[in-house]
């Protein structure tokens, strides 16, 4: 009986799996996105929901989080962000972030397991953030993470932890600023300072500036990405909470109502959907910058 009924399941995700393929493959007559970076709101609104134990909202989220990954994969979209802990996090409870950590840790350590599904199909890990406000453990499982997946080359999963936009943008400009430092600090000797270490200068000042928009692109913990083309915030929040505020600008944001550990194939096709219905908008927007 148990061998009858492992076979109908094996059947059932078979067909399920090809259908979700054919979907695809008609959808890929439009354009596929190169980027999606997911705000996964309301694990803890989906505990509270149900009654259930603390932390098993998150746990539920990364079964969720692996079917978004699928999907992505799947369908052809080559970069894959995600909201994993932002720096505001570290205000909750004690408690709450030692268990959102240990989770980590543990989630971390599956990502990298051969059969997981990040070498299923081929992904680099890169984790974006000031990753110094991580504690020791978590911050070497991260290091082995990237170390360990640095050969796979067919798409990219970057996770945002210890991360704000803010904080982001301020690193660039401090480290563009080191970084062109010697040289600052040579023309203001001269007398032919930039204004970036006194202030005023002349209109040859206003029309050349050392430190230049792609320095600070460059040094951004989003470095490793190119702007998303969507952005899939679940909870029906429209707020980016401080997330890739810098590379938004011309992002396609879908906010379906579902908590996160409920989003499922309905609400990724949606967005896709959507997305391909105003993606020439979006590309004439992009051309205007």
């Amino acid at each position: 009986m148990k061998k009858i009924s492992g076979r109908v399941i094996q059947i059932y995700d078979n067909l399920v799996s090809f259908l979700r393929k054919c979907i695809f493959f008609i959808l890929s007559v439009g354009s596929i996105p190169n980027h999606i970076a997911f705000i996964m709101d309301g694990n803890r609104r989906y505990t509270k929901r149900w009654n259930l134990m603390e932390g098993a909202g998150h746990k539920v989220g990364f079964s969720a989080l692996m079917s978004m990954l699928k999907y992505c994969y799947e369908f052809g979209v080559r970069y894959v962000t995600i909201y994993a802990f932002s720096i505001d996090n570290f205000k909750r409870s004690p408690e709450e972030v030692q268990s959102l950590m240990d989770l980590m840790l543990e989630k971390i350590e599956e990502l990298i397991k051969e059969e997981s599904i990040v070498n299923s199909y081929g992904v680099r890990l890169y984790f974006s953030g000031n990753l110094k406000l991580l504690s020791e453990p978590v911050r070497l499982a991260v290091e082995r993470a990237m170390l360990a997946t640095a050969k796979n080359s067919k798409a990219v999963l970057s996770i945002c932890i210890a991360y704000t936009s803010t904080n982001e943008i301020v690193n660039a400009i401090q480290e563009s600023c080191e970084e062109n430092w010697d040289e600052i600090t040579v023309l203001n000797s001269s007398g032919a300072g930039y204004g970036l270490i006194r202030l005023g200068g002349n209109e040859q000042d206003k029309r050349d500036h050392l430190i230049k928009l792609t320095d600070i692109e460059s040094h951004m913990y989003m470095a490793v990405a190119p702007d998303p083309d969507i952005i899939i915030r679940t909870s029906g929040e429209t707020r980016l909470s401080n997330f890739l505020l810098w590379q938004s600008a011309n992002s396609y944001l879908y906010s379906p109502s579902v908590l996160w550990p409920e989003i499922g194939l309905r609400q990724f096709l949606w967005a896709i959907l959507n997305f391909q219905r105003i993606q020439f908008y979006l590309d004439k927007k992009r051309k205007q910058l």
